[in-house]
């Protein structure tokens, strides 16, 4: 398991309803199912999500497997959210 910090970006912020908060986990996959369960399942949460790209520790995770992303001590993952503009 590793601990850092989870952040998230304009409609993930909102739905979050935090900026940040920190994750224990191994994979990606892993960090993102405790913050399902850490937001009640909520339907908002979980559609904003869904639809989100993640940077891991600065490295874009693209199309990879969720699951294939190991996590770092001290890291941090950004949730980004679709959004127009650059």
């Amino acid at each position: 398991m590793a601990v850092g910090t989870m952040r998230y970006w304009a409609a993930a912020k909102e739905a979050a309803g935090t900026p940040e908060e920190p994750y224990d986990a191994a994979t990606l996959a892993e960090a993102l199912r405790r913050a399902r369960e850490l937001h009640g399942g909520s339907t908002r949460f979980e559609a904003v999500v869904a639809n989100c790209s993640f940077v891991v520790d600065g490295d874009p995770v693209g199309r990879r497997d969720h699951a294939a992303v190991v996590l770092t001590e001290g890291g941090t993952v950004e949730v980004l959210p679709p959004f127009a503009g650059g």
